[in-house]
């Protein structure tokens, strides 16, 4: 009987990977149970696809519609927002709370008709888990100070990253998670966690996130030999945390499944779409002290751009005006209105009254001045939460002085698009080293097709 799941959350995995000869041990994961691709739901970012996994449902559901919300009642644009009620349904824990509480309550059910007992669930760096119900949580969480930075991680239960992972591993280096200096230091960092979680909390089911391959795929390409490093990496840390399951003799009753979010395009420009606003006399700025900042109050439409995908929003009597302005614009794809938000069941109130898609090789970049002089003064720092719209050009630095370049051409790998059937386009990858999801027919040179959304029912249905 299985005793121990072993989620792990690999970005920038695609199935192709498997027959790659770069990742053996998840190769061999495949092998002994099933793999598919992967297909998330759109936006394919990061919170979005996090949230549908866990919760089996669509951004039209669970609300977190991109990497980054506006507030519409405070008027302001914040990334990376990290508290578990943004999501506004229920997660696996959240059902198993409940499924438990039902349960104990109704007499005549055994609790041997589950699918599998569960004690306790912990999760490791995936988005919107702060407060959580969860019975172990680590996710990052930085103290900002007038004096600087204090790298910090919240954790449940309380003191758990503090007395216990600080002690054995040090600080989690936030600089190796996310910035010009990002590597495969942080997946490292997380894999020990991951070890000694496993070691000493034995918890029947675990998610743990390894990001580094996504640092890689967006500075150099999704086939760049950086990547290919990279993936090896990741299937050492995959190795090891099998091993880990074999010195605890618990590797039996354990299921390993391996995914990822999204699928990478390769790409040769940014599109600045609030710089286009701007030109059309829709988006405003307000100057203070030289710097030019979004003005709320007075720009009629402006957007939260997000990889590949943007978020229009747009005041009431423009949207004519604005559907023309970005209809004009090389480089995007295609604009989604109700109806397709709808299809694409992106139908939520936080979504934007219009959604730009991006060419395949092209992305969005939030940047609205004309002169790099009067940027606003994160634009040159690592800021996560108060640029309006997600900046990989923060994974480099201008070694003369020392802050992010303006240089939206160093980005080389974007991804957010839906997913293409007929190309396989921005697929990711679902490996089990046990069959359950898909029939039993797992060879992997027939490439089976799975929903991010099947996949998060398919793990709530093992405990509830």
């Amino acid at each position: 009987m299985i005793k121990h799941y072993i989620v792990i959350d690999i970005v920038g995995l695609e199935f192709d990977h498997l027959e790659s000869g770069l990742i053996p041990t998840i190769s061999r994961i495949a092998n002994e149970g099933e793999s598919a691709k992967m297909e998330p739901v759109f936006p394919a970012v990061t919170c979005p696809v996090q949230a549908s996994l866990l919760s089996g449902t669509y951004p039209n559901q669970h609300g977190i519609i991109s990497n980054g919300l506006y507030d519409r009642t405070n008027h302001n644009i914040s990334f990376w927002e990290q508290s578990s009620d943004l999501v506004q349904t229920d997660r696996i824990w959240d059902k198993v709370q409940k499924d438990n509480k039902s349960r104990s309550g109704t007499n005549n059910i055994s609790s041997s008709v589950r699918s599998s007992s569960i004690d306790s669930i912990a999760v490791l760096f995936w988005q919107n888990t702060m407060y959580c119900k969860a019975n172990i949580v680590v996710t990052p969480h930085p103290l900002h100070l007038d004096n600087g930075t204090v790298m910090w991680c919240y954790s449940k239960p309380v003191g758990y990253y503090d007395h216990q992972l600080v002690g054995r591993f040090g600080e989690f280096n936030l600089a190796t998670y996310w910035g010009p200096f990002a590597s495969h230091k942080s997946s490292e960092w997380i894999s020990e966690a991951t070890i000694y979680t496993l070691e000493n909390q034995r918890p029947n089911l675990l998610f743990t996130y390894i990001p580094h391959i996504d640092y890689s795929a967006q500075r150099f390409g999704k086939n760049s030999s950086k990547v290919k490093a990279d993936l090896k990496i990741a299937d050492s840390i995959v190795e090891n945390i099998v091993q880990k399951t074999v010195e605890l003799g618990i590797k039996d009753e354990s299921q390993f499944v391996i995914l990822s979010e999204y699928g990478f395009n390769d790409v040769s420009a940014a599109i600045p779409l609030n710089l286009k606003l701007r030109d059309a006399g829709l988006f405003k700025t307000r100057t203070i002290q030289d710097k030019e900042y979004l003005d709320y109050e007075f720009s009629n439409a402006f957007a939260m751009v997000d990889h590949q995908i943007a978020h229009i929003f747009i005041k009431e009597g423009f949207a004519n005006q604005t559907k023309k302005v970005l209809e004009g614009i090389p480089g995007i794809d295609r604009l989604i209105h109700e109806d397709e938000k709808k299809h694409l069941k992106i139908d939520h109130e936080r979504s934007g009254e219009i959604i730009a898609i991006s060419n395949k090789d092209k992305w969005f970049s939030y940047y609205w001045w004309y002169d790099p002089e009067n940027a606003p003064g994160f634009a040159g720092n690592v800021d996560i939460h108060r640029k309006p719209g997600y900046d990989p050009v923060e994974l480099f630095i201008d070694p003369k002085t020392r802050s992010i370049p303006q240089d939206t051409g160093l980005v080389k790998g974007s991804h957010g698009r839906p997913a293409d059937p007929t190309t396989g386009e921005g697929f990711a990858l679902y490996a089990s080293s046990k069959s359950g999801l898909l029939n039993n027919d797992n060879s992997l040179h027939y490439a089976k097709v799975v929903k991010c959304v099947d996949v998060g029912r398919y793990l709530i249905g093992l405990f509830t």
